[in-house]
């Protein structure tokens, strides 16, 4: 993940113009459409969007999902039949936006990043979602083929006589910003036992594939943080929008909504917590283990400097040592040697320092 974006256009550009930033993830884009209410619904593909265009224009909620952006004729012609501002086009075009909402004259603008597991369920993948929302549809903008919406999308399907269907655009919008907030849990969970993975593993080894773990655990849980800290005031400014888009009945679930990215944040900031105290005890850890070795090091120090002080004695060769010319005397002082060590290992037993 980077911290640092490239810009996609050189300053000065225009305002307004459609640079595609980010990676691309599909060679051709994809238009499908959702068009419904409380009596019917039809999904249909499109393989261009003078036809979705035309289709829009029938009766029903529509519900418009572009995959993949990096095509800016696509983005330029969508723009023009939904009368969608310039620098709305700019932003959904540029990946790298902060979340945010923003309210003009005919529709309405919410961008925020979603995240989901791939296939294997191990890795997580991160993605700009962008929203424009107007009196009778939704546009949905996004990288790649693949998302957290396949419940509403089932929703609407099979729930003739369910809310959804008996609502207007705004409710619509209200439930895949909730889809894409309740898989932020299942991203937490993850990351959550991941961390009491470390710290199991911290409490029986330490070594450096443990602070490199450590490190990425880090910087996943910074770019969780970064991405959904602006939730807060997201859906603040949804609760409190004076808008005709957004109506009193649906502000009740966007106030829901931000219970819920209030208890994201929370656990976000127990798992920064969690991270600061597995650092410390990787600190505490191997400077434990260094106090350890320093002890067998000095314990095995200490013990042979009598042996060598006294190898240094007999070493100056003059004639009036003691024992230097008996029979038994390279015997006798190596049995002080060995009494010396073996006393002050009974010694450091007795004191435990062994």
């Amino acid at each position: 993940m980077k911290f640092y974006q490239s810009l996609a256009k050189p300053p000065g550009t225009a305002p307004g113009t459609i640079a595609f930033e980010g990676d691309r993830k599909l060679e051709k884009v994809r238009l499908r459409m959702f068009r419904y209410d409380r009596d019917f619904f039809e999904e249909k593909e499109f393989e261009d969007v003078a036809s979705c265009v035309a289709a829009s224009r029938e009766r029903g909620i529509k519900w418009i999902n572009l995959d993949g952006l990096h095509d800016a004729g696509v983005l330029k012609q969508l723009g023009d039949a939904f009368h969608i501002h310039p620098l709305v086009l700019e932003d959904i075009a540029n990946t790298t936006q902060r979340p945010k909402v923003e309210s003009y004259d005919h529709h309405l603008y919410v961008v925020v990043k979603m995240f989901y597991l791939d296939g294997t369920g191990d890795d997580v993948i991160a993605e700009q979602m962008s929203f424009v929302l107007g009196d009778h549809y939704v546009l949905s903008f996004q990288e790649r083929v693949g998302d957290v919406f396949e419940q509403v999308r089932q929703r609407i399907r099979t729930g003739g006589a369910g809310y959804i269907r008996k609502h207007g655009p705004d409710y619509l919008l209200y439930a895949l910003l909730d889809a894409i907030v309740d898989h932020y849990f299942v991203i937490l969970e993850k990351v959550g036992d991941a961390l009491e993975d470390a710290d199991d593993r911290l409490g029986r080894e330490v070594g450096a594939d443990s602070l490199r773990e450590i490190h990425e655990l880090k910087k996943k849980i910074l770019f969780l943080k970064k991405s959904t800290w602006p939730l807060r005031e997201l859906f603040s400014s949804l609760v409190r929008l004076d808008s005709p888009m957004i109506k009193k009945d649906t502000v009740v679930f966007m106030r829901d909504v931000y219970d819920h990215v209030t208890q994201v944040l929370d656990n976000l900031e127990n798992f920064r917590e969690m991270v600061s105290g597995l650092t410390d005890l990787y600190q505490t850890s191997m400077g434990n283990r260094m106090n350890e070795v320093m002890k067998v090091l000095t314990i095995i120090a200490t013990i042979f400097i009598p042996p060598t002080f006294v190898a240094g004695i007999y070493g100056m060769n003059f004639e009036n040592m003691p024992e230097l010319h008996s029979r038994f005397g390279y015997f006798f002082v190596l049995g002080v040697i060995l009494t010396s060590m073996f006393s002050m290992l009974c010694y450091f037993r007795k004191k435990k320092w062994i």
